[in-house]
């Protein structure tokens, strides 16, 4: 039995293609530091979602809703059809680009457990020995 499915491969190819064209052939500086996480295929292949993250920007909200907004738009018919040209498949499917959260949410469980770790006693009891090591 293989190790993945059809769709995941599909998924994984995808993922490297649109990233490239992202990087290469899209212009617009609005999108320079997007970063393609995980494409997830259809069984039928006809949708495709794109999870996407965009790193370096202090706005993250309003610049993720701005550039989901950009890729949904006329942007995700050019990469279709670039994809057409470079991915040997029958039928490319259609792509639903999705602002992926997991990265700024695991940030912020990380900076909360750094600040756990930093101050250890918040109720001012005690210590004990294996806190105090």
């Amino acid at each position: 039995m293989k190790a993945f499915s059809r769709t995941d491969r599909i998924g994984t190819e995808l993922r490297r293609e649109l990233a490239q064209l992202l990087r290469d052939q899209v212009r617009d500086p609005r999108l320079a530091n997007i970063t393609v996480h995980e494409v997830r295929v259809t069984r039928d292949l006809a949708h495709a979602k794109v999870f996407f993250t965009c790193f370096g920007n202090d706005d993250a909200e309003q610049s993720a809703k701005t550039q989901e907004r950009l890729l949904n738009g006329r942007l995700a018919g050019f990469l279709r059809h670039a994809l057409a040209q470079t991915v040997q498949l029958r039928t490319i499917p259609q792509l639903h680009f999705v602002f992926d959260e997991s990265i700024g949410y695991g940030e912020r469980l990380s900076t909360l457990i750094d600040q756990a770790v930093a101050n250890p006693i918040q109720q001012g009891s005690k210590p004990t020995e294996e806190q105090q090591l």
